[in-house]
């Protein structure tokens, strides 16, 4: 069967949709931002989903992903009768394994030209570090990539070694003195989940940092193309 009407509760997979089928993506949620011209019904966010709307869709399937989206919405969505299919993505090449599945088996569409791309840029061993760094992802109170992400994959592959990739938290909180103690040579601060600006954040440590895009360090679709172009360095 190939699916003609799909909702997606995941940003990073609707972007991926979109850029592969866009008149098959008939739902998507409020942080769905991207490609930006997209015109779909809107299904609130991903941690409050509006389960009447995505219902009125009827979609052939709902996309979610563990991290992202809650199980209490999965579990209504599929005791209201709705095929919905969960990626639980914590790599890079999770990321690419999952799109295999979800275009082959689930969707029944071919692979997208994007999806190669990607693949081949990111294929091989991770290069040598060239820096360590600490990534921030929230403020008041401050959090940080632990263990266990795909972000924290990306930037190994990207050469960057995460300070606190040995945290037993994915995403640990952590006091601005324990970031400026941390040995990292810079932090990394990207506009999403929390929007730091040059002037939020960087005021608050002491070591140096980086503001970054958010999308090209947490996305994975297409997105996966211009982070390697845009965050990788000599």
């Amino acid at each position: 069967m190939t699916a003609g009407r799909v909702v997606s509760l995941v940003p990073s997979i609707t972007e991926a949709l979109a850029a592969t089928r866009p008149e098959s993506l008939v739902g998507a949620t409020d942080w769905c931002t991207h490609p930006a011209d997209l015109d779909v019904t809107r299904v609130r966010g991903t941690k409050n989903p509006d389960l009447a709307a995505i219902l009125a869709l009827a979609p052939d399937v709902v996309v979610a992903n563990k991290e992202e989206n809650r199980e209490l919405d999965v579990r209504r969505l599929r005791d209201a009768g709705v095929d919905v299919w969960v990626s639980e993505i914590e790599s890079v090449p999770a990321a690419f394994t999952a799109y295999d599945e979800l275009f082959d088996d689930v969707l029944g569409w071919p692979r997208p030209d994007w999806l190669e791309e990607a693949r081949d840029l990111w294929a091989g061993p991770p290069p040598e570090v060239t820096r360590r760094v600490a990534i921030a992802i929230w403020r008041d109170p401050w959090m940080v990539v632990g263990s266990r992400t795909f972000t924290g994959d990306l930037a190994r592959r990207l050469g960057l070694a995460n300070v606190f990739e040995g945290h037993p938290d994915r995403y640990p909180r952590v006091e601005p003195g324990e970031l400026d103690a941390c040995g990292a040579d810079v932090v990394l601060l990207p506009d999403e989940p929390y929007l730091f600006t040059a002037e939020d954040g960087p005021e608050a440590l002491a070591l140096p940092t980086e503001l970054v895009s958010g999308r090209l360090l947490t996305w994975y679709g297409p997105s996966l193309i211009a982070a390697h172009a845009s965050l990788a360095r000599p």
